[in-house]
């Protein structure tokens, strides 16, 4: 479980969060949700160790991990799948994955179990990132960060751009990881994917939590997700 407390987080002198507080329970899905700008991804790079907290605390299963090195993170089984991908374009497949693999010193078991959720990238271990189509190297950046063997996978808008049959296969990914005790926080922005998914939702507004709700409650209510995520 992770859970955050009080959460303030700044890009030098201008603060972004404000006592941001949520919980992640294993096995369930948590959405981010709200406006461009809110404090989506922000939030999702502070729980990374990629911006240091100004305040409060980040706790996963009764270790404080907030002040840790970003690149402790990781070791703690925290997988990050950032917006845009971020992948290392001029390497292959395989050695993306290799990348992955080397965070925890993970071997052929888990480049095996990998590869198995993402069998059109088997296909494709020779050829490099750049080559790859968007829902293609979507699934490598996940396939990398899931070389860790999370217990806590962070996906940032992970459908964007995507075409229906990928958008569907990132789908079944993130309910398989899901279904197998991680804790998975999601960003989007779609809201059929966040009828779908959702088992929880924190919307942010402007760097605060403004609403906790339940996926149920969401599915029962659509229209509060185009109150808080409409323009």
């Amino acid at each position: 479980m992770l859970v955050v407390r009080d959460l303030d987080v700044a890009y030098g002198h201008l603060q972004i969060l404000f006592g941001v507080g949520f919980t992640a329970e294993a096995g369930k899905i948590t959405c981010i949700l709200g406006r461009n700008g809110a404090g989506k991804t922000t939030t999702m790079r502070a729980l990374m160790g990629l911006l240091p907290a100004r305040g409060g605390t980040i706790t996963l299963n009764d270790e404080v991990i907030s002040g840790l090195p970003a690149h402790e993170v990781p070791k703690r089984r925290m997988a990050y799948v950032p917006q845009g991908r971020r992948l290392f374009t001029e390497l292959t497949v395989a050695e993306n994955i290799e990348v992955g693999l080397m965070t925890r010193g993970e071997g052929a078991d888990t480049r095996d179990w990998v590869l198995e959720i993402f069998p059109r990238l088997q296909e494709r271990l020779k050829q490099r990132a750049e080559t790859l189509s968007g829902g293609e190297q979507q699934m490598l950046a996940m396939a990398r960060a899931m070389c860790v063997r999370p217990r806590v996978l962070l996906l940032d808008e992970p459908t964007e751009g995507l075409q229906p049959s990928m958008i569907e296969s990132i789908r079944q990914v993130a309910q398989k990881m899901r279904d197998e005790g991680v804790a998975v926080i999601l960003v989007e922005q779609r809201t059929d994917a966040i009828l779908s998914m959702a088992d929880h939702a924190v919307f942010l507004e402007n760097g605060r939590v403004v609403e906790v709700a339940s996926g149920d409650d969401l599915r029962a209510a659509p229209e509060r997700l185009a109150a808080r995520l409409g323009v």
